[in-house]
């Protein structure tokens, strides 16, 4: 079974912030009937979610960018202020670069399109909760389009050996860390090892901060 990881160990608590009724509570529909996932709380507005959130303390947060007053991205940035030990995964209808790098920068995990198919969005918040960053193809392809500099240039100015090199371009195009493994034929702990030498080197922490900081690089 898909999630049988999850659900025999624990539940990962959700939250989602989302202004449209509908889609906010088929989303909650989805989490609730998945074995291992519990939606704990829902918002139409950044304002509620901020007051709220900090004292519901969910695992992982599903946030909107086009909200009613304050922005999906705003309310990150007030929450991440408060130091509240919570992932945030953009779920919007929008593909507009800048609104993907504000949101890593805001300090989102992830960002996913809103037609990302259930499985696929399931998948995603379990490796969010993992400390992964997951992207969407399509999110993943804008990534990759604004890049200016060829990634060997930027891999030789780091350091970065030629497998990490790899390893970095597959992270950016939003693969997860089983996918890697499956494509460079290595297991999943080395794929991990690579990972944590790149952040090394590049001094981050997550995929995020290795992205900004190759976009800042141009």
């Amino acid at each position: 079974m898909l999630y049988s990881e999850n659900s025999s160990h624990e539940t990962i608590r959700i939250a989602v912030v989302e202004d449209d009724k509908t889609v906010r509570e088929g989303l909650q529909m989805l989490l609730n009937g998945s074995p291992g996932f519990s939606c704990v709380a829902t918002y139409g507005n950044g304002e509620d979610a901020v007051a709220d959130l900090p004292a519901v303390l969910p695992d992982v947060v599903l946030m909107d960018i086009n909200l009613p007053g304050i922005s999906g991205i705003e309310c990150i940035l007030a929450l991440k202020e408060q130091k509240v030990p919570i992932q945030f995964i953009m779920l919007t209808v929008f593909e507009d670069s800048d609104d993907i790098f504000h949101s890593l920068s805001a300090g989102a995990s992830g960002y996913l399109l809103k037609q990302t198919p259930p499985v696929k969005l399931l998948e995603a918040i379990q490796d969010v909760y993992r400390g992964g960053s997951p992207m969407s193809g399509e999110i993943a392809r804008k990534v990759v389009q604004s890049f200016q500099h060829p990634l060997p240039d930027y891999a030789a100015a780091n350091g970065l050996t030629k497998r990490e090199d790899e390893i970095l371009g597959y992270l950016v195009k939003g693969y997860f860390y089983k996918e890697i493994a499956g494509e460079l034929f290595i297991s999943v702990e080395t794929v991990r090892t690579h990972i944590r030498n790149i952040y090394e080197k590049l001094q981050v922490r997550t995929r995020s901060e290795a992205i900004l900081k190759y976009l800042n690089s141009r």
